[in-house]
């Protein structure tokens, strides 16, 4: 590998010994997909001898558990080290491992922020009829130290889920169908390819167009794939020509959405700092018009000078709603409502408007 910084590119190599050649404090967010330890749990193979979902002793192979420790500890103490001070990792594994990783990255500094449960919709049976059936992976989400000023997009999180806070447990399904990768005898490609859906929830979550994402351990190419899907830059790592030769087939299919598609909803506290009068003084709400509570209870008449009148009661947006709901604060641009075209819109469409025509500018 050149000296130069290898972005958008599938690295054929050890993901410890590759990280070692990657600068401080160079990519934005990390999704890890290690090894599971599955050996040392005795559980790699079916009782009739069959490898469990295809996976071999090659692939997740470990002397002990000090041993698979200490892997951990080395590939995680890389990923910390180029993780931005302002970054966050995400981590899978099942109860096989997940609990060493996560004791592991709070020794290494990490800040834990969320167990993201996925709880998938078709999981694999129990063939061996002696356990609950494993329904479910988890996720870590962690940033780099307590200090981190990491990004969270609550407002695009929000709306994936109609209008609802994302919770902590996401019902996706596993990767099946066409999305499925398989080789030249028709088998699946990669024992634990991960669906696009998860990659993308993680990605739309926690970075922006442009961010640079490190996959460790890059498999089948679902990170690289949806982050050049969805506008991110990627460095990804795998060991096993098969699998490196598939992921690059794999992004090189894939199309990066333009700018106008890779917008997402902006967090409140992103929204311009617009006057309520600025609105009044143009002329696009202007003085006289009646706002209206969403049950259209309350009413209240936009004055001059950009405060409403109730009654006796004047104030601004925010106070008067206060006032008159008996609320100790009040948001006025998500409470008050008024009349256009025959619709009834939320005032705060004015300032997403507003800002809509800032972007084209």
């Amino acid at each position: 590998m050149s000296g130069e910084f290898p972005v958008d590119q599938i690295l054929r190599g050890e993901c410890i010994e590759t990280m070692k050649t990657l600068p401080d404090g160079s990519v934005d967010c990390i999704f890890a997909d290690p090894p599971y330890n599955l050996q040392l749990r005795g559980e790699l193979r079916r009782p009739d001898e069959t490898v469990v979902d295809g996976v071999d002793d090659d692939w997740d192979k470990f002397a002990d558990y000090a041993t698979y420790d200490n892997f951990t500890r080395e590939w995680l103490s890389e990923a910390r080290r180029i993780l931005h001070k302002d970054g966050t990792i995400w981590v899978i594994g099942s109860y096989h491992n997940v609990f060493r990783l996560g004791a592991i990255m709070q020794d290494l500094g990490f800040w834990i922020l969320n167990d993201i449960v996925w709880r998938k919709s078709n999981p694999m049976p129990n063939f061996r009829g002696r356990r609950f059936t494993n329904a479910h992976e988890t996720l870590i989400w962690a940033a780099r130290g307590p200090q981190s000023k990491y990004r969270f997009n609550y407002q695009a999180m929000k709306a994936l889920n109609d209008d609802l806070q994302m919770r902590s447990d996401w019902y996706l399904p596993l990767c099946t169908g066409n999305e499925r990768l398989k080789n030249e005898h028709g088998l699946k490609l990669h024992p634990t390819q991960k669906p696009e859906s998860l990659l993308h929830r993680v990605l739309v979550a926690s970075t922006n167009a442009n961010d640079v994402v490190l996959d460790p351990f890059c498999g089948s190419g679902t990170t690289p794939a949806m982050a050049k899907r969805l506008g991110r830059h990627y460095i990804a790592i795998e060991r096993h020509p098969d699998y490196v030769k598939a992921a690059r087939e794999r992004v090189a299919r894939e199309e990066r959405l333009t700018s106008e598609q890779l917008a997402t909803t902006p967090a409140k506290r992103e929204m311009p700092r617009i006057p309520f009068g600025s609105f009044v003084e143009t002329g696009v709400l202007p003085a006289g018009t009646v706002l209206y509570d969403r049950q259209k209870r309350l009413k209240a008449t936009v004055t001059p000078d950009g405060t409403l009148v109730s009654g006796n009661q004047r104030g601004s947006i925010h106070k008067l709603g206060a006032t008159l709901t008996g609320a100790p604060s009040c948001n006025g641009w998500t409470f008050w409502y008024f009349e256009r075209d025959g619709q009834f819109v939320q005032i705060d469409v004015l300032r997403q408007e507003s800002q809509a025509l800032r972007n084209v500018g």
